[in-house]
């Protein structure tokens, strides 16, 4: 199985620059799709998303991991000089200890204006708003640290939970490549976060705990651990591991575990092995937490993974649901420094997470959801996978070993209410192909220049989508992520 692992991040100031300039006020706000249980909402989806209490009902759960180093804003500045722009986009920015690598991140949350009071906790606000809109049921949050800035976000998180909706729940996930603590300590931090009714507890009453890379401590270290949470605390605990290697831990771990999980891969060539996960972990009588994700680049580690488009995200939703997973992880939420985001962001504004609720809604209700409005997603790099950066970048990305091959494609996603005509320009040539009714990806090769799509249907247009995001031979730096864009924001 590969492994992965967490990495702080940074992306290029030319190209940020334009980036905040023409995507500030792009999309709506989280408040305004925020959906009150028991409503029903029209909006940029191809669906109509069922009420969130018609959703929550449902004991199929939906998770996205919380990466506290990448909140909405850092420093609260406008966007063309804060800190995301000036030091993790910018390859000579904090004091250009990225610039071997282009900078630290090639995406950014989605900026916003200043905010006047206390930005952070508005902010985290606003990150559980536009989660429960998009129909997840909470959190899981990476427990980095104990003290300090990481502790403060993940406390504050909390709070913005209570606040916004007690319905909307935390999963702590102890950080075992980072948290040094020893089981007491760690212990009386849980015990804290618990006195929240945020903090997600199963029916009968136990919290669940799901730490990152279970298997740097041993069972007994675990037990311990659960031990002093019910003598300490009174702290009943459903323990949920996720593991870099699943199959090696398995079987040791069952005695104390609730259910499983594991980290994952990026690519559809690593997927194969998610029926085979599942059904291990129903074989011994637990419950089955499965990574879902988009892509993966990593520009500090010199390594990517081939996503070919939407078809990992999509693989490993179709897998989640054929294959019976209990709960879903996305993995994650706002790791930029992974490339691995579903939040809002600069390059794909609300299209994985819009693309994830269609699959999320088929999850937990048993029944794809019917199209009831044409909406295409378009997605493609800006570059082609070889192509050679020309400003200095001198530490490149290569795939993953086991990854797919990598491909220079433009993807089109529809969702069609009907058969219809889809008239694209790829790079500037006109494209044409008869889409079925459901859901279609079309595949052209990527060239330079412009790409949008359109649905045709009885001589008019049904739903236009045009990516703002040129394709270049030759980039300043190496950006090897999907570009993400749709016809219904």
């Amino acid at each position: 199985m590969i492994s992965f692992r967490k990495w702080r991040g940074t992306a290029v100031l030319t190209a940020a620059l334009l980036i905040t300039a023409s995507v500030a006020t792009t999309g709506p706000s989280a408040a305004a799709v925020a959906r009150p249980t028991g409503s029903t909402v029209e909006g940029p989806l191809p669906f109509d998303l069922p009420a969130t209490g018609t959703l929550r009902a449902s004991d199929k759960k939906v998770f996205a991991h919380y990466f506290t180093p990448y909140p909405i804003s850092l420093d609260n500045k406008e966007s063309s000089a804060d800190y995301y722009t000036r030091n993790y986009l910018a390859p000579d920015g904090e004091s250009g200890k990225h610039a071997a690598y282009g900078g630290l991140l090639r995406d950014r949350p989605l900026p916003r204006a200043p905010l006047s009071g206390d930005y952070a906790f508005q902010d985290m606000q606003t990150e559980v708003r536009t989660a429960a809109a998009a129909g997840l049921d909470g959190f899981t949050v990476d427990m980095l640290s104990l003290t300090s800035t990481n502790w403060t976000r993940l406390k504050t998180l909390v709070k913005a939970a209570e606040s916004v909706d007690p319905g909307f729940v935390i999963v702590p996930m102890p950080d075992m490549t980072s948290l040094t603590a020893d089981a007491t300590t760690l212990a009386a931090s849980l015990a804290e976060l618990a006195a929240s009714k945020s903090v997600y507890r199963l029916d009968d009453g136990r919290m669940v705990l799901s730490p990152f890379k279970a298997e740097a401590k041993s069972v007994a270290w675990w037990s311990e651990l659960i031990g002093i949470l019910k003598s300490e605390h009174g702290i009943e605990v459903a323990f949920v591991p996720t593991f870099l290697n699943f199959s090696a831990n398995a079987s040791a771990f069952a005695p104390i575990s609730f259910g499983f999980s594991n980290w994952g891969n990026r690519s559809p060539a690593g997927q194969s092995g998610i029926t085979g996960n599942i059904t291990k972990a129903h074989g011994l009588g637990k419950i089955w937490m499965q990574p879902v994700s988009v892509q993966d680049e990593r520009p500090n580690q010199s390594i990517y993974d081939e996503a070919l488009n939407t078809e990992n995200l999509r693989t490993t939703w179709e897998k989640s649901i054929s294959g019976g997973a209990d709960w879903v992880q996305l993995t994650t939420w706002n790791d930029f420094s992974e490339g691995t985001q579903f939040t809002p962001s600069v390059h794909n504004d609300h299209a994985y997470l819009d693309i994830s609720s269609y699959y999320l809604t088929w999850f937990k209700t048993g029944k794809a959801p019917a199209i009831v409005r044409d909406t295409l997603y378009l997605t493609h790099r800006t570059q082609p996978a070889a192509a050679k950066p020309t400003g200095g970048q001198t530490k490149l990305m290569a795939p993953r070993s086991g990854t797919s091959t990598p491909r220079d494609s433009v993807e089109i996603l529809s969702f069609l209410t009907a058969a219809a005509t889809v008239n694209a320009s790829i790079g500037g040539t006109a494209k044409t192909y008869a889409a079925k009714a459901g859901v279609q990806a079309q595949l052209y090769p990527l060239a330079p220049g412009a790409n949008k799509a359109s649905v045709i249907r009885s001589g008019s247009a049904t739903a236009t989508v045009t990516s703002p995001w040129q394709v270049v031979a030759s980039p300043v730096v190496q950006d090897l992520q999907y570009h993400a864009v749709s016809s219904g924001r």
